[in-house]
């Protein structure tokens, strides 16, 4: 199936606690799904995504976390250590993966769809840093690609625009 063509809920992902976890799963949700690290400048985002998770989760939304250690060895820990830092410093809820590559041959296929859909700045389909930030309507569209310096709480307005859009058109 070409890439363009296909879901997020296409794909399957093993989450942080080393089980499958088919994509399909959040099948009619709006999805927030992110490159995080734990020793980064931008680590303190995960604040933020918690903020979005709590706000909007009850109407559809979750935000999922993909610990990626590409960028500056800025998640070296195992997925126990991962899960740990997330839950005890930011009180993360939302669902973590176990860590993936985002950039080059042994990218996720989830990351290699995402960066199609919804190529960076002058189409550039390399994710730069971490906690580049992709946004997916109900049916599992790519509708936007925000870089690491966008605050989460300026998506707000765009998650509550996807919210508000019927889950069966």
């Amino acid at each position: 199936m070409p890439e363009t063509t296909r879901s997020v809920y296409d794909f399957e992902a093993t989450d942080i606690q080393g089980n499958p976890c088919p994509l399909s799963t959040f099948n009619g949700r709006v999805l927030l799904i992110v490159n995080v690290a734990s020793r980064c400048g931008f680590t303190r985002q995960y604040n933020g995504l918690q903020a979005l998770q709590d706000r909007f989760h009850d109407r559809g939304f979750d935000v999922l976390g993909f610990p990626c250690n590409q960028f500056g060895n800025q998640e070296p820990d195992d997925e126990a250590g991962i899960a740990a830092f997330c839950a005890t410093t930011f009180q993360v809820t939302f669902p973590m993966f176990a860590k993936v590559e985002v950039n080059g041959a042994g990218a996720h296929p989830l990351f290699r769809h995402l960066k199609v859909a919804a190529p960076g700045l002058l189409g550039s389909q390399t994710i730069k840093w971490n906690f580049t930030k992709f946004l997916v309507n109900r049916h599992g569209r790519v509708m936007g690609r925000h870089a690491p310096n966008v605050a989460p709480e300026t998506i707000a307005g765009e998650i509550e625009a996807l919210l508000a859009m019927p889950g069966d058109v």
